[in-house]
């Protein structure tokens, strides 16, 4: 069957899911009516290199998916939608085998019309090294984003995604399955939409594959923020850490669920995660569940843990008291917090990007 039929021979998904308990999915449907299919305007989608100049040769955008093969295990409901509502605006990153790019490259998505949707399959040849920024702006009002795709034997990848719509809903799905030897760092920026729902999966399937998933949110005003990530650990020694960061202020929520599943067989497997929470006023809100299920016996470690609480007051009064103001104290120490993911989400051009980018957000943060 077709994914628009398969969508439409399920029934809609409970809240006690762990997927949808905190954003049911007639809130993340286009329209609310989960029994239909709506008509999706296409995306508009450019690649460039960070530095301005053009994306570099052995970087290629092309129309299609390819044949999608040993992938995390998805949402059916959110994963036949994606795909039935994305099928003619489908899109394939390649990059080729050995190539080593200077520069990030940039996936610029934009949303102009109300309704859009995009599928991206990401292709990373052996061996190479890039560092990818895929944005998602724009004045829609909401956006489909699948991505799906491999990160081939001994590749090194940032791969860094930036929700950033300027008032719309943000539906996005990722899952990526990381090969022999190959290390992904996968962060996510999001300090934009009015809501976002997010079901990432990684699939560590070979021997050796390092993960790092992080996270950098920023919420405010109203928005409600919900990530859900999978990582499945199916083959022996390897490697994934879990970071995720929120800010909350004014009545925003922010959710982060994780789940870290090790397969029986995965010898020598070293997962955990961690959440982290400040909360910057008191009707904000932020909801942390980090979840194990672990089937080996021989593992290194496997760990996870969360925290919330506001601004040290301690910390804020030390600032004022070198010469900041409280809002300039405020906002240092938030930025501080955010920074301690995104600091490892990739080389310091990077980095230096991703601050200004989250520092412009901190001045309509109402706490």
């Amino acid at each position: 069957m077709d994914p628009a039929t398969d969508y439409l021979a399920l029934s809609e998904p409970s809240k006690s899911s762990h997927l949808w308990r905190y954003t049911p999915w007639r809130r993340a449907h286009p329209t609310g009516v989960v029994s239909e299919i709506p008509q999706m305007e296409t995306v508009g989608i450019t690649l460039t290199s960070l530095d301005g100049g053009p994306s570099p040769e052995g970087v290629i955008l092309e129309k299609g998916v390819p044949l999608e093969i040993n992938l995390p295990e998805e949402d059916v409901v959110a994963g036949s939608f994606l795909r039935a509502i994305s099928s003619e605006s489908k899109w394939t990153l390649r990059v080729e085998d050995g190539l080593t790019c200077d520069h990030p490259v940039v996936v610029d998505i934009t949303t102009e019309m109300p309704s859009t949707a995009i599928h991206l399959s990401i292709d990373v040849g052996n061996l190479a090294e890039l560092e990818l920024i895929t944005r998602v702006r724009g004045p829609g009002e909401w956006c489909g984003l699948l991505r799906t795709g491999v990160i081939k034997e001994g590749a090194v990848v940032n791969d860094i995604v930036i929700g950033a719509m300027k008032d719309g809903n943000l539906l996005r799905m990722d899952s990526i399955s990381v090969g022999r030897d190959a290390q992904l760092r996968a962060g996510t920026v999001s300090s934009g939409s009015k809501q976002t729902k997010a079901d990432l999966r990684y699939l560590m399937g070979e021997p050796g594959g390092d993960l790092r998933v992080l996270g950098s949110i920023l919420a405010v005003n109203e928005m409600h923020i919900d990530h859900h990530i999978e990582i499945h650990h199916e083959a022996p020694q390897t490697f994934s850490r879990l970071s995720w960061h929120s800010a909350c202020g004014g009545a925003s929520r922010t959710i982060g669920t994780g789940m870290l599943r090790v397969s029986e067989g995965s010898k020598g497997a070293d997962a955990a995660q961690i959440f982290h929470n400040l909360l910057l006023s008191r009707d904000a809100e932020a909801d942390s569940i980090p979840e194990l299920e672990v089937l080996e016996n021989e593992v290194v470690g496997c760990g996870h843990g969360t925290a919330n609480g506001p601004i040290d007051e301690d910390q804020l009064f030390y600032l004022e008291t070198r010469g900041l103001d409280p809002s300039e104290a405020r906002s240092a120490l938030i930025a501080a917090f955010l920074n301690s993911t995104l600091a490892e989400m990739g080389s310091e051009e990077l980095h230096d990007w991703l601050t200004k980018l989250l520092t412009s957000e901190l001045n309509v943060l109402e706490a």
